[in-house]
């Protein structure tokens, strides 16, 4: 076949995919990643061998996000990593176990109803089952009697306790134990013969320890306890439980008022009491989990302002708990762990001034170390550690310990300096936004004054300024070498003696990112996401969330405003991250969202009440737009604000309620930047479809769980009109459904069945993406009823000619490879740049950049385009979409939990800047249209400066001999 320019038209839109992987010298430059594993959690944190030969450890945690990882202890870099929870970043903290087995080359974990087990060395699954029980403990059988380590799980459906013991090398069931009705499970555990299981039996009032006893082989009943009386605990968190497969495990908890401790070694039917530290807040106990080790236990002990520590023995033979010794009160809240060598046991303690090795037989410090004020951030909350005996150098000892502080790091301490440290507490996000580097102030203070002064007075002030600005003159012009040579180098500027500064391309901005955890964080997207300050705004208990609204920065003012659910908010500088302003949260919920809305003095950001109602405002807070909020009943309401002299008044204009078995999922909302460049489309005839552009216009989704359908609705937020509805069947209502809109169409993903179109019998399942476009009309160079009118109203009936009428909506399905979440759409500061919907990609651990022009719904059907179509860049239609490796903007990293993606423009319009957070922290640049107007990073300018140099020179050296034969020239013809 004979390859003509016109037929190469249609693959023209490929073209743009081949290239659009990223470049190599553009790694780490244009993007960066933090990849972490998440806040680590006490009892899922560990030094283990991976090998039994092996002398290194490797450090492994089960993070509340649902991560578990393996972190090199000498770098903190992570060796490999594995999600077991897909939506810890959104809900609350995932309670999951992990556990190893001493010398074994495996791991086991449990979370909700899933045992898996891990190879320690490179994460992949050994095996893995599932049960209907929620998994409640978890722990490895260190001894049994095929010399086997067994693993043993606890869990609870309802009323029934259900025990497994399964095989530690393929996860089969051994035996199983069930009860109804016996309590709540709390923990299970083990010591060289009999497996004790201990729940709470009582009610409201409070509980008693039951302990039932059952046989390692068979799993049989042989005896059931009860320990205390009724009323001793309040609820299974009360319950402190450590030295599961030691030869001694022993159960704790404390009274309500934190005066005395209750202990019980498993087996025996007495408790034995301790008195605790006066003015005792918490109460930690820390004990080995071998069995070979010393039945010797530490229990912590924390007040307001300090913490406390005893160690106590146990005799094996009788049972018989007494106290060694006990370590002094010292300022902080402080952290202890435990560690083994053989039946040796050391405890660690880690305080804001100092590392401190005591060995449990006695109070005598082994190893002391003061620990640099500047080591970590905060004060340690709790950790693990391993130790090392020095036996070529007498009795002196090393040790390593990893701790979580109060600021949400992870570190490392080796012999009380600090190794490295993860900033784990920026997993968990849920709520970030862009903000501008603030300017000097003083400049802007000179500014307003010359923008109010008279002329005279303004051209005077503006002499004296630059006057005064000759002091910085000797700074620039020793900073011009540098910066020419960088410039023809292709090299990094330095920035201003380190300070932050904006640039005159719009990279260097600052992202504003708040956690689940209370906490708030400062990154410089121009400097590689460097954290630049982290804020606690809030103590956030454990186990509950932080729930953000809304999130505003303030471009002129240089500070930002977070608003929270419970009427809390927080307000601070955007460079610093000192906090101007603060509420702690209220006890009950009161705030439904948070809406940016312009007024008078500005954009503001606009709590709404739980029920969709807002207070009264005052007048230069006006609302000049309809805001949309949610009533009680889940249905759409349109207020509108008026003013009464000394206040607002909202009046309800519209409400929008889906039809009945109905409710609304998602709603999609147009970005506060969406320029149009063009009112219009050009078509391949030279014809325009114009683009129905009203900016007030939402995109509502609505499901029906009994029908599997899916309603989408495009809703005039003015009016309450709904302008278009599409309906879609057989889809799966569990799985999640979003949607965006920008210009003049949406996207809508969701999982459901796609009918064949050239079979309408049979149909198939899969994840699908639909996208409609809006026209002003269905014929080209029509426009429709408003014709060429400037302006329109919303509110006018839609039988009025001189009304508004419908759009004209073209749509098109197709079926995705791999599901996509986190919908955005790329965001330039002029609009001219084509533009790319990302989104996440749950499987693939990537953030793929879908182009327009692959989502255009007037792609021919069934033929080839038409030579006119080919020029406006149309392809033939094909239903599946692959997804193009060289289209995955994180190309070969993996990152993990995106919740959300936010967009911002450049001030170049060729680029559009990203920025991805959940679990990992992603963030890039994007040109959906290619870098048109700045030069490339592989640009050579020095080729350049040499040609335009060689040129010059060239001239100079031509231009008196072309000069002297021209005059010699001149005298030969006379």
């Amino acid at each position: 076949m004979k390859l003509t320019p016109i037929s190469l038209l249609p693959f023209l839109p490929f073209l743009p995919t081949l290239v659009s992987a990223i470049f190599q010298d553009e790694v780490d430059h244009i993007d960066y990643h933090h990849q972490l594993v998440g806040l680590p959690q006490r009892e899922t944190t560990f030094f283990h061998r991976p090998r039994r030969d092996d002398k290194a450890s490797l450090l492994y945690t089960l993070s509340d996000v649902g991560v578990l990882g393996a972190v090199n202890p000498g770098t903190g870099a992570v060796l490999w990593r594995q999600l077991l929870a897909t939506n810890a970043t959104a809900g609350a903290p995932a309670r999951g176990f992990l556990r190893a087995g001493e010398g074994e080359g495996w791991l086991v974990s449990a979370l909700g109803g899933d045992v898996q087990a891990w190879e320690a060395i490179g994460g992949r699954a050994v095996w893995g089952v599932t049960f209907n029980e929620q998994v409640r403990d978890l722990e490895v059988m260190e001894m049994t009697e095929k010399e086997r380590k067994d693993v043993l799980v606890l869990g609870e459906n309802g009323p029934e306790t259900v025990v497994r013991r399964l095989a530690g090398q393929d996860g089969r069931v051994v035996w199983e134990w069930r009860e109804v009705g016996g309590g709540i499970p709390v923990q299970v555990s083990t010591n060289v013969e009999k497996v004790f299981v201990v729940s709470l039996k009582g009610g409201a009032a409070g509980y008693n320890l039951r302990v039932v006893v059952l046989d390692t082989l068979h799993g049989k009943r042989l005896d059931d306890l009860t320990i205390g009386a009724k009323s001793d605990v309040q609820g299974p968190e009360d319950v402190m439980f450590v030295g599961a497969n030691s030869a001694a495990p022993i159960v704790a908890y404390t009274d309500a008022a934190r005066q005395k401790l209750f202990v019980n070694v498993l087996g025996t039917k007495t408790r034995q009491e301790f008195p605790l530290q006066a003015g005792t807040a918490s109460v930690e106990i820390h004990a080995p989990h071998l069995v070979q080790s010393e039945p010797h236990f530490l229990v912590h002990s924390r007040t307001a302002t300090g913490n406390h520590a005893d160690v106590y023995h146990t005799n094996l033979k009788t049972g018989v708990i007494t106290k060694a010794y006990d370590l002094p009160l010292l300022p902080g809240p402080g952290a202890f762990s435990t560690s083994s060598i053989g039946a040796n046991v050391y405890f660690t303690r880690v305080t804001d001034n100092e590392v401190i090795i005591v060995s449990s037989a006695s109070h005598g410090v082994l190893g002391r170390w003061p620990l640099d004020e500047t080591a970590t951030k905060g004060s340690a909350l709790h950790g693990v550690s391993e130790v090392i005996k020095r036996t070529s150098s007498g009795d002196s000892y090393a040790v390593r310990t990893a701790v979580v502080t109060t600021t949400d790091d992870w570190s490392l301490i080796l012999n009380g300096e600090l190794s490295w440290s993860r900033p784990e507490g920026i997993t968990g996000g849920v709520a970030a936004t862009f903000a501008e580097i603030p300017e000097n102030e003083s400049l802007v203070k000179s500014l307003e004054q010359e923008a109010h002064s008279n002329p005279l007075e303004a051209y005077i002030h503006r002499v004296k300024r630059h006057l005064d600005d000759l002091q910085y003159l000797p700074a620039y012009l020793n900073a011009v070498p540098q910066r020419l040579i960088s410039s023809i180098l292709g090299t990094e500027v330095s920035g201003k003696q380190g300070k932050l500064a904006r640039d005159s391309f719009g990279f260097h901005k600052l992202v504003i990112l708040a956690t689940r955890r209370g906490m708030v964080y400062g990154l410089d997207i121009g400097n590689k996401g460097t954290i630049l300050w982290s804020k606690r705004a809030f103590e956030i208990p454990e186990g509950d969330t932080w729930n953000v609204t809304g999130i505003q920065a303030h471009e002129s003012t240089g500070k930002v405003t977070i608003l929270g659910s419970n009427g809390d908010y927080v307000e601070l500088e955007a460079d610093t991250g000192k906090i101007i302003d603060s509420a702690a949260p209220g006890p009950e919920k009161t705030v439904q969202s948070a809406v940016v809305i312009d007024t008078a003095s500005g954009p503001t950001l606009l709590p709404i009440g739980i029920d969709g109602h807002i207070s009264s405002l005052p007048a230069d807070r006006l609302p000049k737009q309809t805001v949309v909020t949610r009533g009680p009943g889940g249905e759409l309401k349109g207020l509108v604000f008026l003013s009464n002299g000394t206040g607002t008044a909202e009046t309800t204009s519209w409400v929008f309620s889906p039809p009945k078995g109905q409710r609304i999922v998602n709603i999609g909302t147009r970005p506060s930047h969406d320029p149009i460049a063009s009112i219009g489309r050009v078509l391949g005839d030279r014809t325009v479809k114009y683009k129905y552009l009203n900016p007030n216009t939402i995109v509502v989704a609505a499901v029906d769980d009994k029908a599997s359908t899916l309603t989408v609705y495009l809703v005039d937020t003015v009016s309450g009109q709904v302008l278009s509805t599409s309906k879609y069947d057989g889809v799966d209502t569990t799985k999640p459904i979003e949607t965006a809109i920008a210009e003049n169409w949406f996207v809508v993903t969701f999982f459901g069945e796609y009918a064949l179109r050239d079979n309408t019998a049979q149909s198939l399942k899969g994840y699908q993406i639909v996208v409609s476009d809006l026209y002003e009309s269905d014929a080209a160079n029509d426009r429709g009823p408003l014709g060429d009118s400037e302006t329109f109203s919303s509110v006018e009936a839609i039988e009025n000619p001189e009304g508004g009428g419908l759009p004209s909506v073209v749509s098109q399905t197709f079926i995705l490879s791999s599901p996509i979440s986190a919908l955005q759409v790329t965001q330039t500061r002029q609009g001219i740049t084509s533009r790319h919907v990302l989104a996440y990609l749950p499987e693939l651990q990537g953030i793929v950049s879908l182009p327009r022009m692959f989502l255009e719904p007037r792609r021919p059907v069934g033929r080839d385009p038409t030579a006119a179509e080919a020029e406006e860049g149309l392809i033939r239609y094909h239903p599946a979409i692959e997804i193009d490796p060289k289209s995955v903007i994180t190309h070969e990293r993996g990152v993990l939990g995106i919740r959300k993606i936010i967009t911002a423009p450049a001030v170049v319009e060729s680029t559009s800047l990203v920025f991805a957070f959940g679990i990992d922290v992603f963030g890039t640049r994007v040109t959906p249209s290619f870098l048109f107007d700045i030069l490339g990073k592989g640009f050579n300018k020095l080729t350049l400066v040499s040609t335009v140099v060689g040129i010059a020179g060239g001239v100079l050296v031509l231009r008196p001999m072309v000069r002297r034969k021209q005059i010699n020239g001149l005298w030969g013809a006379s």
